[in-house]
This record gives C-alpha cells, sequence and structure tokens, in this order.
C-alpha cells in the first residue's frame, strides 16, 4: 500500500502551474473545523467537531482532500485540479458515507475567497465559497438553490483552524 500511497501524494506543485494551484494549494495541512449543518427535514442546526486534512496529488497537479471524523474514520473526499483549458478548477465531492457526490468548477473570488459552483447528487445546484483565507484559518459555506440558482439558502457553515 505504500507504493500506491507514495505514487499519489507530491512534494508541492507542478512547476508549470505552480501560481493557479497555489489557489487550494494554500490549505495543504491540517485544520481542525468547527462545524454548523443543517437538517433540511427538521430545519435544526446540528453542530460538529473534525479534522479537515489536505495534500497535493498526481505530481503536484491537484489537490485531494479528507474529512476525519470524531470517530477518526474518513467521511468523504474532494479531489481538486487546475483545468488549464477551462482556467479553472474541477472540483469533485465523494460523500460516501451519506452517498452525496458533487461536481463544481471553481476559481478565486477576490485575494481571500474562491467560490464553486455545481451540482449535487439531487441534481439541486450548489455553491460553496472559501472566505477570509488566511495562512492560519477561513470559512466555508455551502448554500443550495431549489430554483436553479435564482435564490440560495445557507447548508452549511465551517470555521477552520489550522493545526498542521
Amino acid at each position: 500500500m505504500s507504493e500506491f500511497v507514495d505514487a499519489l501524494i507530491a512534494e508541492g506543485p507542478v512547476a508549470e502551474h505552480s501560481g493557479e494551484l497555489a489557489l487550494f494549494g494554500r490549505f495543504v495541512g491540517e485544520w481542525q473545523v468547527d462545524n454548523r449543518s443543517l437538517i433540511e427535514s427538521t430545519g435544526e442546526w446540528v453542530e460538529s467537531r473534525f479534522r479537515w486534512m489536505f495534500a497535493w496529488i498526481l505530481d503536484g497537479r491537484g489537490v485531494q482532500d479528507v474529512i476525519v471524523g470524531a470517530n477518526e474514520r474518513a467521511g468523504g473526499t474532494t479531489l481538486r485540479i487546475f483545468d488549464p483549458t477551462l482556467d479553472a478548477w474541477r472540483v469533485y465531492w465523494f460523500g460516501v458515507a451519506g452517498g452525496d457526490y458533487c461536481d463544481l468548477r471553481g476559481a478565486a473570488d477576490g485575494p481571500d475567497a474562491i467560490l464553486l459552483d455545481g451540482t449535487q447528487t439531487d441534481g439541486r445546484r450548489i455553491r460553496w465559497r472559501f472566505s477570509g483565507i488566511t495562512a492560519d484559518s477561513f470559512a466555508w459555506d455551502g448554500r443550495v438553490s431549489d430554483d436553479g440558482g435564482a435564490s440560495w439558502w445557507l447548508e452549511q457553515h465551517m470555521d477552520a483552524r489550522r493545526v498542521r
């Protein structure tokens, strides 16, 4: 298995696109997250805490993360690959524990934010936004649209603090 890990994990970004790769590369490391998620069926907000780990992958051409819950098991992973033909990021979330899958495109939204738009498993539009990004912290909001993007409601909010 170590050969697989060695082939997947990279030391840093590929030089060819290092500027573009820095957008998500700044998250490489480990973060502690305070999370609030809305249970849509009841309108109740649930709080949790987990670790969010990011690493360079595929010879430094992308960034992958894994979310690890209190039970020390992975709840999901996101692949982020910069696509120079789009001048944007292709982002795929695999929430295998809950059967959630998302396909998004992302780009910078000013100097300290990243905006991603896409669709989730049920076909609804989603919008994810990293904001207030510093070397040691950021916020993340997940929004959903039930009307094709005319209006949005907050489904999840995270505050992250760098651990490593």
